[in-house]
């Protein structure tokens, strides 16, 4: 290996490969590595100006032993920034350091390591690079050594039950309903970022770690140490940014179902919720209020007069938010302008066609910049202009109708190389001009983010979820993980997307159940797909029959009488908490703290709190214990030790009594209560 300190950064090449550590941020290393003749001058999610001082490098000798009894001098480095310190060996391993303790070590089986005899004949190296057929990039598979001790956090948000990712892969792809925000955090005292968006995979497991990247130029990871999982997601989001002020006339209830169908039915139900004495945020206008998917306008014959509409919503103190998808369809007015000056996603081979449901699609590349102020301009026109507030942007991954990656090519690179920053591109197509126009406070509604997403207005979904409990305990895992990968924003469809009968009890059950959870979380939405699907179409040109059906009511009163009264109440405690989710939003935006967090988020003292993931705190005062099982009327709580707890005043029973932390206690969790507890 050969070694030199250039302008206080480690550089190092060996074999062809050229490897660069350099201080970017407090007590945080960018550590990044190619086989080409420079680097790319992307930064991808570390879009932050943060100090960068000089590094502290020493490029020195030690004895090696080479494995047949001969020692020799050979060429060492070390890196200091703060508190984190990166040593690379002879043969270009790398191994970090918190405080001179190791943490982090890339795992290496070869004649020329410096590891054990008995695996030296296994020939497998750290970072191995191999060429993509057809392809100028390559492939890149990273391994670092396993700790029986660590548990891993963070991620974004899959489909699985697990909080610590220990044990796990994840796919590093965006699907609906799967986010990749590939952003770690270690209960050994640092944080990951796999500064990447190609298409690949993680292990996390017992043997050794393994990041794969498909199709690249570069490795490139940011690795940061500090105390306390508060302290690594402040140094973290100082570097890809933290989320904008949330405006304040947002913080209660958006109604929202699949899908009005006209504007009589959005007024109908937004007079409705008024006479009701209930004020909505925000009402949503869900997909195929449009022509045909690409034409992002308003069907005239069902929405006549969209801006009277928004007049009289506003009127009320009710925002509009709208869906945009972002599929063409051929049969689009924009479709072939689009297509001839290149603004749509490109196939490698076979007909040019990426989405096929309700038409023959083809999704825009927001990675262009004319695309981005193509489709800009029209939704400006056709939605904006008319006093719409905000858009969804649904399908956002983008929904591939096969998640052939290697198929697609965007402006610049191929999707392999890419893809996972989709969703985040696509946001600024809005987010950038309507920073411009309103001087600030965009927020629009997204199924999918990648790394620095938080900065560009979005709040995230969690996609198109089954209505089960075991979907629902999911959905919090997902939370969780989102918040400590520095998404504060997240939200989910208030019992879940997909149910088949409205009027089965059960489902009403979870309803209740998840609505509780809602109301202590970012976000408070009602959303869903609600069967029987027996509504008939307006007419022929409706989108009410065939694959397209038009969902039940899904508003707090459709639940019946003794749902309503409850789902009214837990209202009413979510409007009483304004000035302290308010708090939250701000703290989100000073030091990135996400609203839902972990219990060990609060309390890193308590080793039970790393294990717990069934219950979360919501901010750092309320401590709150959903319910996950259909019937259950009683659940044990765990209490963190280091603070006291009291019962919340709605409680049935032992309201405000005071516990000490360090201990379980039992809680009754009739249908009208979550248990939820206060920290004194």
């Amino acid at each position: 290996m050969r070694f030199e300190e250039k302008k206080g950064r480690l550089i190092a090449t060996r074999n062809g490969e050229t490897l660069i550590i350099e201080s970017w941020g407090t007590d945080a290393f960018r550590v990044r590595a190619t086989m080409f003749p420079e680097f790319s001058e992307r930064d991808w999610a570390l879009t932050e100006s943060v100090e960068r001082n000089a590094a502290k490098v020493r490029i020195y000798e030690e004895d090696h032993w080479d494995g047949d009894g001969n020692i020799s001098k050979v060429p060492i480095a070390s890196v200091e920034n703060g508190r984190i310190k990166a040593i690379v060996n002879h043969a270009g391993i790398i191994s970090i350091y918190k405080d001179d303790e190791l943490v982090l070590r890339e795992y290496y089986r070869s004649y020329d390591g410096t590891l054990s005899r008995e695996s030296r004949c296994l020939k497998v190296v750290n970072r191995e690079w191999k060429g993509v057929f057809g392809a100028s990039e390559y492939s890149l598979d990273l391994k670092f050594e396993s700790n029986d001790k660590e548990k891993i956090y963070g991620m974004g948000q899959y489909q699985q039950p697990y909080l610590d990712l220990k044990g796990c892969t994840l796919e590093l792809a965006q699907r609906n309903s799967q986010i990749s925000v590939p952003f770690m955090i270690s209960n050994l005292g640092y944080g990951l970022l796999w500064n990447n968006p190609a298409v690949g995979s993680v292990t996390f497991g017992k043997n050794y770690t393994n990041w794969i990247a498909r199709a690249t130029k570069q490795m490139d990871y940011w690795i940061t140490v500090a105390d306390t999982p508060k302290a690594i997601l402040k140094n973290y989001t100082d570097v890809t940014g933290r989320a904008p002020k949330f405006p304040e006339d947002l913080m209660g209830l958006w109604q929202c179902k699949l899908r009005y169908r006209t504007q009589d039915e959005v007024l109908e139900v937004a007079r409705a919720y008024k006479k009701e004495g209930i004020k909505i945020d925000q009402i949503v206008i869900d997909f195929f209020h449009w022509t045909v998917q690409g034409d992002w306008k308003f069907d005239k014959k069902y929405w006549p007069d969209p801006k009277a509409m928004v007049d009289e919503l506003h009127s009320m103190g009710i925002k509009v938010i709208v869906s945009v998808w972002p599929s063409v369809d051929r049969k689009s007015e924009n479709f072939y302008p689009m297509a001839e000056r290149g603004l749509l996603i490109k196939t490698e081979r076979g007909a040019m066609q990426t989405y096929d449901y309700q038409g023959d699609c083809v999704e825009i590349d927001p990675f262009n910049p004319a695309t981005r102020e193509y489709v800009w301009e029209v939704c400006r026109k056709n939605y904006y202009d008319l006093g719409i507030d905000a858009f969804w942007l649904d399908n956002s991954e983008p929904d591939y109708g096969v998640y052939d990656f290697e198929n697609y090519r965007y402006y610049d690179m191929p999707a392999l190389e890419c893809s996972n920053m989709y969703p985040q591109m696509y946001s600024r197509i809005f987010f950038d001009k309507m920073e411009t126009c309103k001087n600030g406070g965009a927020v629009n509604l997204l199924r999918c983010a990648w790394a620095g997403s938080q900065k560009y207005g979005n709040v995230v979904w969690s996609g198109d979820v089954p209505s089960t409990f075991e979907a629902f305990y999911d959905q919090v895992q997902c939370g969780l993980n989102m918040g400590i990968a520095g998404i504060p924003w997240w939200t989910t469809d208030i019992g879940g997307f997909m149910t088949d009968d409205v009027n089965d009890p059960n489902f009403r059950e979870l309803l209740i159940r998840w609505y509780q959870f809602a109301v202590y979380s970012a976000v408070l939405r009602m959303h869903g797909d609600r069967g029987p699907y027996n509504i008939p179409p307006l007419d022929d040109r409706d989108w009410g029959g065939g694959y397209l059906h038009t969902g039940q009511s899904n508003e707090l009163w459709s639940y019946g009488e003794d749902n309503y009264k409850i789902m009214k109440k837990y209202y009413d405690i979510r409007i009483a908490m304004h000035d302290y989710i308010k708090d939250l939003y701000d703290e989100a935006s000073k030091n990135g703290s996400p609203l839902i967090r972990t219990l060990f988020y609060e309390f890193p003292g308590d080793e039970k709190c790393w294990d717990i993931q069934d219950e979360y705190m919501f901010g750092e005062k309320y401590l709150a214990a959903p319910i996950f099982k259909l019937g259950e009327r009683v659940r044990e709580v765990y209490l963190p030790a280091g603070a006291k707890w009291k019962l919340s005043a709605d409680a049935p029973e032992n309201a405000g009594k005071e516990y000490e932390g360090g201990q379980s206690v039992k809680v009754n969790a009739p249908m009208d209560y979550m248990p939820v507890f206060e920290r004194v």
